[in-house]
């Protein structure tokens, strides 16, 4: 995911990650996890089904995704969903709503809106800022957060530093129980895997998780409370100029 800045260093070596099919092999490298390393599959000579594609994912999980913001840009959906065959394997789609107590992405009304009239089923997420009152944050997205019957569960993306632990745990909480009580829906914490087992190891376990790790099969993916995992950040995908996060989910939403 992406906000205006990024605090922690995310490992740029994704390339070597899952690309055992016809998505993955625009991404680059090998798929290193169990009976799928070093397969290719050329997507000029064939067209993968949603079954066969299924049978790929890491066992698991049951489904792949996207999360974008204005720095994809300008988007080809017809070509990402229909031209190129990606409408079986693509199963939702996450979109950066806003950021601190104040900031819009340029690109979300847009991207909702193609998305929804698709039938994609998307969600909505906004980049926590430390140096905001939580409150107003909440507010801040629920305001421009449109919220349909097919939203996915809003994320909050944790990726800055706190001066003070404590604070961070009470304003992320502030903000986590003001969304849930204004939406009725229980929010995911996006964030780093480094996050994970430094900061919530012991925190929100009434909460679900969607960590952030690109060098291997993280250890702690077993854990049920995390339910989809980013494993790249340099997709490259049909009608999209800019590299995209890929992420695979332990639901299955088609």
């Amino acid at each position: 995911m992406k906000g205006k800045k990024k605090n922690f260093k995310k490992k740029r070596d994704s390339r070597l990650l899952l690309t055992f099919t016809f998505m993955f092999i625009c991404c680059a490298g090998l798929f290193y996890y169990n009976s799928f390393a070093n397969k290719s599959i050329s997507n000029e000579s064939i067209s993968i089904k949603k079954s066969e594609f299924l049978s790929m994912v890491p066992n698991g999980f049951e489904s792949i995704g996207i999360d974008i913001s204005h720095h994809q840009g300008s988007i080809d959906w017809d070509r990402l969903f229909e031209v190129a065959r990606f409408d079986t394997l693509i199963s939702f789609v996450y979109c950066k709503a806003t950021e601190g107590a104040d900031h819009i992405d340029s690109r979300y009304s847009q991207y909702r809106k193609e998305l929804n009239e698709r039938g994609i089923p998307n969600g909505s997420y906004h980049f926590f800022s430390a140096t905001s009152d939580p409150i107003i944050q909440a507010d801040h997205f629920l305001k421009y957060w449109d919220q349909k019957e097919m939203d996915l569960p809003p994320v909050l993306d944790v990726e800055v530093e706190f001066s003070d632990y404590s604070i961070m745990i009470r304003n992320i909480g502030a903000w986590l129980n003001r969304v849930e009580e204004q939406s009725g829906m229980r929010p995911i914490i996006y964030t780093s895997l480094h996050f994970y087992e430094t900061k919530f190891s012991n925190e929100f376990k009434d909460y679900k998780f969607w960590i952030a790790a690109y060098s291997q099969r993280p250890e702690c993916i077993e854990d049920a409370r995390i339910i989809h995992w980013q494993f790249s950040e340099e997709g490259i995908l049909p009608g999209i100029d800019e590299p995209v996060d890929l992420n695979v989910s332990k639901i299955r939403f088609l």
